[in-house]
């Protein structure tokens, strides 16, 4: 048996297990070879219903409404997936192969022979939430830094690196990689969905009313280890196949909420003392500073990015008060203003993922918006720090000279 197929004996039913490489065309056949052989009487795809229907429709981006994705406040999380996409895309055109060819040809295949299919995975947009919200201001940074690379990226990957990927010493190294930089990543990304995974593939093959004794699953290889294990804690009792606590966007603690507030209350505690030690003159010059700094530097990030000049003007005039109010960011402003008055038109949407790269972002109007959005961004918290530590500064010195 390969490195890439496990097949699992458990409480009269079979598990049959295909670890695959998404961008990999040896992976494809093996997936139909494979459901031919062992003519299971499910085959489990790991999709969730809206990829099964993006993979499905090859001119979904058409559809993209970037500024309901602004207001909604999903806009580093779009970027991620346009990015995460993109690079399996670029990869995979290397291969010869589309992302995810292999998990439309396990569908074909089943359908072809008359086996039903179900989607295991969990909803993309709840994993990426919750990694986001799981994750801390530094590992933020490394994960958009990531992404980033990623995207602009250009070295070329062979498909014998590619089938590398599928080999537990590769993927077992990259796991133990992406514990230590990103381990509440790791969590998301791979622990709960590979808990999920196996929870799904279980009640497949285990409804009260299914009659189904052997499944096959068509898995990334970076989860087989993970979800043969789980199926055998959820077989001996160890674990319940309950996903409720994993299917949602975790609440904010109170704790977290207050701590959006701090820098804020800093700064307008800051302030207040500038008026209460050195009086109007050093209260105004405080504030003067504030809204320089953080103006400048967010409609500086806006002028990079090539931005229309009124999200420019939003950027310097929005940030200072922006940067004060945790719910709305420079950046949602911006780029909504980018949005409305350079509006992407059907040719960017449908060009979306070939135009990640530096000439891309501001060659795509789509793209431009998220760049706006970012860099503003940016330099909004960059003009915040930079603020904030004048203001010190001079209040220091007054303290000093009194």
């Amino acid at each position: 048996m390969s490195d890439t197929k496990k097949i699992i004996e458990l409480n009269g039913k079979t598990f049959i297990l295909i670890g695959t490489a998404h961008i990999s065309n040896e992976s494809v056949q093996e997936v139909e070879r494979e459901i031919r052989e062992e003519n299971p009487n499910c085959v489990a795809i790991e999709l969730d219903e809206q990829r099964l229907k993006s993979l499905n429709d090859s001119e979904s981006w058409r559809n993209i409404d970037v500024i309901k994705v602004l207001k909604d406040g999903n806009g580093f999380l779009m970027l991620a997936n346009l990015v995460l996409s993109s690079f399996q895309r670029r990869i995979g055109g290397n291969a010869g192969v589309n992302p995810g060819d292999e998990m439309r040809t396990g569908i074909n295949v089943a359908k072809e022979l008359g086996i039903p299919s179900v989607m295991v995975d969990r909803p993309v947009q709840t994993t990426l939430k919750r990694a986001w919200a799981k994750t801390s201001g530094g590992g933020r940074a490394k994960l958009l830094s990531s992404l980033i690379a990623s995207a602009f990226d250009n070295e070329d990957i062979s498909t014998q690196e590619i089938e590398k990927l599928k080999k537990s010493s590769e993927m077992d190294s990259m796991m133990e990689e992406l514990s230590k930089t990103l381990p509440s990543v790791k969590e998301v990304l791979i622990d709960e969905r590979d808990f999920y995974i196996a929870s799904k593939i279980w009640k497949s093959v285990n409804d009260e009313n299914s009659d189904r004794n052997k499944v096959l699953a068509v898995l990334g290889a970076g989860h087989l280890a993970g979800v043969e294990n789980n199926l055998k804690l959820i077989s001996s009792g160890e674990k319940k196949s309950d996903t409720t606590e994993i299917d949602s966007v975790p609440k904010k603690k109170t704790s977290a909420k207050i701590k959006k507030w701090i820098i804020p209350a800093i700064i307008v505690l800051l302030i207040a003392l500038g008026f209460v030690l050195g009086g109007k003159k050093a209260g105004i010059d405080s504030i003067v500073k504030w809204f320089v700094c953080n103006g400048i530097l967010a409609g500086v990030g806006a002028a990079i990015a090539f931005a229309h000049p009124l999200a420019i003007l939003v950027s310097i005039v929005g940030a200072p008060f922006t940067s004060l109010c945790p719910f709305v960011g420079v950046g949602m402003l911006s780029g909504l203003v980018q949005a409305i008055f350079c509006k992407p038109k059907v040719r960017d949407m449908e060009t979306v993922q070939d135009d990640i790269s530096i000439k891309g972002f501001y060659k795509n109007r789509l793209l431009r918006v998220f760049l706006v959005f970012i860099l503003s961004s940016i330099g909004s918290s960059i003009g915040t720090f930079v603020a904030g530590s004048s203001i010190v500064v001079s209040i220091t010195e007054f303290i000093q000279n009194l």
